[in-house]
Order: structure tokens, then C-alpha cells, then sequence
């Protein structure tokens, strides 16, 4: 068991938002929401890099601005 203190504000939006009934629902899900985002941020980091290599990013940054352009 661990204790900490919590900001009871965020928590209760926290549960009302996520429909739970429970303290610990409810920071567990926090807790797993906050690594998801994390790894989802981490691999499309990765994907970016491995896009910058192969040409990917310049040829969408070209594309976006001839679009602009034709508005």
C-alpha cells in the first residue's frame, strides 16, 4: 500500500470524467492513461526520425505549403 497525497480536485473530475467509483480506479486509470501518452509520444518520435531519413518530412512540408499557396 502506498499513501500519497492527492489533489482531491483533479481526482474527483478525474472519476467523474471516467465514470469510475473508486480512488484507486481512478488513479490507476490516470496512471495508465499518463504511460500510454508516453509510449504512443516515444514511437511516433521514432517514426519521425526514421521519416526525416527516407525524405518524408521535406516532401510534406512541401506539399502543405503549395496547398496554403492554392487556397
Amino acid at each position: 500500500m502506498t499513501q500519497i497525497d492527492i489533489d482531491d480536485e483533479a481526482l474527483a473530475r478525474t472519476m467523474a470524467l471516467a465514470r469510475v467509483r473508486t480512488k484507486k480506479e481512478a488513479v490507476n486509470l490516470a496512471l495508465a492513461f499518463y504511460a500510454d501518452r508516453q509510449e504512443r509520444a516515444a514511437r511516433l518520435s521514432r517514426h519521425l526520425e526514421r521519416a526525416k531519413g527516407w525524405g518524408a518530412v521535406e516532401d510534406a512540408e512541401r506539399l502543405h505549403e503549395a496547398e496554403k499557396r492554392d487556397r
